[in-house]
Formats: C-alpha cells, sequence, structure tokens
C-alpha cells in the first residue's frame, strides 16, 4: 500500500513532489543513475533535458530489473550541476511520473558529478507491493 501525502494541511507549496509517502512492501534502492547509455556512453553532451531523459530511461531499466516500474517509486534524489536545468527535469520528471502520486523529492545542485559532462544524476526509491495487494499504485 502507498499513500501520498502532496500537502499536508500546514505545509508550503509542492512543484510535483509529495511531502511524505509512505508505504508497505519491498523497498528497492536504485543506484544514482547518470546520462550514459548501455555502451557507456555519454547522451546529450551539453544538453540538459537529452541527459534527463537518458536518466529516466536509465532509472526505468533498473526498476524493471527489481520488478518495479517509475510507477512504484516513493523517494528521488536529484542531482543537478547547474539549476538552469531545473525546467528540463521537471517537464521530462512529469512525462514519467503521475501528478496524483508524486514521490518525496530532494533536489541538490553540486559543484560536479563523477564525469565533467553529467549535468544530471537522480537515485531512487521504490516500493514493490505484495503480491497479495491491490494495484491501486
Amino acid at each position: 500500500m502507498v499513500q501520498h501525502h502532496i500537502r499536508p494541511a500546514g505545509a508550503p507549496p509542492v512543484n510535483g513532489y509529495s511531502h511524505a509517502v509512505a508505504f508497505t512492501g519491498t523497498t528497492v534502492a536504485v543506484s544514482g543513475q547518470v546520462p550514459v547509455d548501455g555502451d557507456g556512453r555519454l547522451v546529450g553532451e551539453g544538453d540538459a533535458e537529452a541527459q534527463v531523459r537518458q536518466v529516466y530511461a536509465n532509472l526505468a531499466t533498473a526498476l524493471e530489473a527489481a520488478s518495479c516500474t517509475l510507477d512504484d517509486v516513493v523517494k528521488l534524489t536529484v542531482y543537478l550541476t547547474d539549476l538552469a536545468d531545473l525546467p528540463a527535469f521537471r517537464r521530462v520528471r512529469d512525462e514519467h511520473q503521475d501528478a496524483r502520486r508524486p514521490p518525496a523529492c530532494s533536489l541538490v545542485q553540486v559543484a560536479g558529478l563523477v564525469q565533467p559532462g553529467f549535468r544530471i544524476e537522480i537515485e531512487a526509491l521504490a516500493v514493490r507491493p505484495a503480491p497479495a495487494e491491490s494495484n491501486d499504485r
């Protein structure tokens, strides 16, 4: 079971995330995903939106390996090297996540990532519902 508390009474406004998400089931931790393809090549050098799209593709691949989907994500941690890339992140995020059930999210600006061409990295926590639970995600 997953409960999204998007904006509890008295909490500040949100932009595409929940203040809290409560859940039961198996927790799946996904390591930080970066904008590289299956061959290890950087995707979208200098193009924030292309990099975010590749990161989401990598998140989906990792989640699928753990029998989850992006709909099962309960928490994201997003690292951006440039806050000017925030609109690109939000555009792509909104294509992949249900606005009625957004995950909790932290966004951090960092001085750099492991490779100089990386503009974004995202790690995730997902919950794999117990088999007896309904699919009412």
